[in-house]
């Protein structure tokens, strides 16, 4: 190919499996991913929002998923996410709550609700402690072994968990081979696991985006805006590091002043303590001296010499 088109950039990822002429390969990924078979398997989708090239003009990085309805009128959801954070389990649930509550007007029943399907497909993990490439949730109380509906599924593929070196045994695996490593291969020169019918397809489209000028610049505007998200968001994250560094650096100062002050008022309070002693041995001398003179005053008084006594008696004399 002409350039490399990396196939979970948001508007190649819809065109790959949100496009009418792409319906084909939404369905194979769909049964893939869920792995229905035999008189479940879906045989037919409506995509209800299919590929629309205007909705990614604006070069903005909006929310990109992909809705349809199979022949059995059941819900599917599937989208690519880059940047895995804290609320994103939220807004999953979320964005499945929001397609089941939208099945019925005031005139319908609960009875008429169907299953919604979510996929998810995460560039980065959301459960790191697991080494799981594809999670499955549903209602299920998993003390009692009991399920209270089956109208909620949601899958979670992580695609860093994937490890592409391995043997490919099953669609699913090679869906998430081709996201990973698509782009480094030619149509014309595609390894063993790509060489299916739906990945060969699946290829084609990476070469229209590649080889087509239009949606090529529209691949790089995409591309470019994501680069810029993730500038903002380095940034944003440097920005909040420094924030917490600095705040670190104030306790950690502040601390230390703390300490300081407590070494100052501790000297203060030991230089007091030395100088009431000091005082206090001066006041003792100036006693002391007291004392002497008013013995000295007493013995004068009564005719004795005091010069010739000796007031210090470990001093030597002459003899």
């Amino acid at each position: 190919m002409k350039h490399k088109i990396n196939p979970i950039v948001d508007c190649v990822f819809k065109a790959l499996l949100g496009s009418e002429k792409n319906k084909n390969l939404l369905i194979h990924f769909l049964n893939a991913v869920t792995g229905l078979q035999g008189d479940d398997t879906i045989t037919d989708v409506e995509i209800i929002n299919p590929y629309n090239e205007r909705e990614f003009i604006d070069g903005k990085l909006s929310i990109v998923d992909i809705k349809a309805k199979c022949q059995n009128n059941f819900k599917y959801q599937v989208e690519i996410q880059l940047a895995v954070y804290p609320a994103l389990p939220s807004r999953i649930v979320y964005n499945w709550s929001t397609i089941y509550h939208s099945q019925l007007n005031k005139k319908e029943t609960y009875t008429e609700l169907k299953p919604v399907v979510s996929i998810w497909i995460l560039d980065s993990p959301l459960f790191k402690d697991s080494d799981s490439y594809h999670l499955k949730f549903r209602l299920h109380d998993s003390i009692n072994n009991i399920y209270l509906s089956d109208h909620l599924t949601i899958h979670l593929l992580q695609l860093s968990f994937f490890n592409e070196y391995k043997e490919i045994c099953n669609e699913t695996e090679r869906w998430l081979y081709f996201f990973k490593k698509a782009e480094h291969y030619d149509i014309n020169n595609l390894p063993d696991m790509l060489k299916t019918k739906e990945m060969k397809q699946a290829m084609g489209t990476l070469q229209d985006f590649s080889e087509n000028q239009k949606n090529y610049l529209l691949y790089q505007s995409r591309l470019d805006a994501q680069l810029e998200r993730n500038t903002w968001k380095k940034m944003l994250k440097d920005a909040s590091q420094q924030l917490k560094k600095a705040e670190r650096d104030r306790k950690k100062a502040e601390k230390e002043r703390k300490k300081a002050e407590k070494e100052r008022k501790k000297a203060e309070k030991e230089r007091k303590n030395a100088e009431k002693e000091r005082k206090n041995a001066e006041k003792e001398r100036e006693k002391a001296l007291k004392d002497k003179e008013l013995y000295l005053k007493i013995l004068r008084e009564k005719g004795i010499d005091v010069d010739s006594i000796e007031f210090f008696p470990n001093k030597k004399t002459n003899s």
